[in-house]
């Protein structure tokens, strides 16, 4: 499932997302949503999160 609304990731829920120094390469980084921070309903290149282990970036996917 993408990550571009944000209707669809709840707090707890297990993302793969892509860190900003990532972004060329496109490698995806997994683990827990701990923060939603994008405000907005929907963002076209996903919604950024911080994951529990502190890394920042924005979902691709929702597992």
């Amino acid at each position: 499932m993408p990550g571009s609304n944000r209707a669809s990731i709840k707090l707890g829920s297990s993302v793969a997302i892509v860190l900003k120094q990532d972004q060329r390469s496109g490698k995806l980084t997994t683990g827990i949503v701990k923060n939603i921070l994008t405000k907005s309903p929907t963002h076209p290149h996903g919604i950024k999160v911080r994951l529990a282990c502190g890394a920042v970036g924005r979902v691709k996917e929702i597992s």
